[in-house]
Formats: structure tokens, C-alpha cells, sequence
């Protein structure tokens, strides 16, 4: 499984922008799909993952409300939308893809996010 994210850049506090991860691959043992974050000298942290067919969803408490992960099944592309960004969603953005037999996660190159104040 390939993931490539796209949708980074830079932004004002309060805006918003959609992020985009495309799976290729093997994708059809994929079971749970997910966005984590590394702010520059902090360790990588969850944001919200979404499980495949139920679209089930969860999000870490920072970003509850703000934050909105979707998924397109028909284009295995994944989708973060970020509204109401602020200086401390500034990261890099890494797509992940779960498979449960054998386990194993999947990871995408990451792309930047910049909030300036």
C-alpha cells in the first residue's frame, strides 16, 4: 500500500484547508485509515482516524470541532478538513493506513501545515 498526501501549506490563524491522502496498492486489506501529526521537537500525535466500511470516526480532544476526517471509498482517497486552524496546528501531516493480518501500518511521506498568528 502507497499513501501520498497532498493539500499542505500556509495559512492565517482561523482558516481552514483540506488535506488529501490517495492509497494505492493492496488497498482492500486496509481496515482503518488515519491522519497523526509532528510538530518540529515534539513527538508524532493522533489526530482522528476513520475505520472502512462503518465510517466510524475519532479525533483527538485538540482538534474535536474543528477537524472533519472523511474518506472516499470509491478513490481510496482519505480527507482531512481543517477549519478554525490555529499557530499550534503547525506540523507535519502524516496519512497512515492500518492492516490488521498481518499487522501492519502504513505511513505516507507527510506534508507541511504552517498557521501563522
Amino acid at each position: 500500500v502507497q499513501l501520498v498526501e497532498s493539500g499542505g501549506g500556509l495559512v492565517q490563524a482561523g482558516g481552514s484547508l483540506r488535506l488529501s491522502c490517495a492509497a494505492s496498492g493492496c488497498t482492500f486489506s486496509i481496515t482503518a485509515m488515519g491522519w497523526h501529526r509532528q510538530a518540529a521537537g515534539k513527538q508524532r500525535e493522533y489526530v482522528a482516524h476513520i475505520i472502512s466500511g462503518s465510517e466510524i470516526t475519532n479525533y483527538a480532544d485538540s482538534v474535536k470541532g474543528r477537524f472533519t476526517i472523511s474518506r472516499d471509498s470509491a478513490s481510496n482517497t482519505m480527507y482531512l478538513q481543517m477549519n478554525s486552524l490555529k499557530p499550534e496546528d503547525t506540523a507535519v501531516y502524516y496519512c497512515s493506513a492500518q492492516r490488521p493480518t498481518p499487522p501492519y501500518d502504513y505511513w505516507g511521506q507527510g506534508t507541511q501545515v504552517t498557521v501563522s498568528s
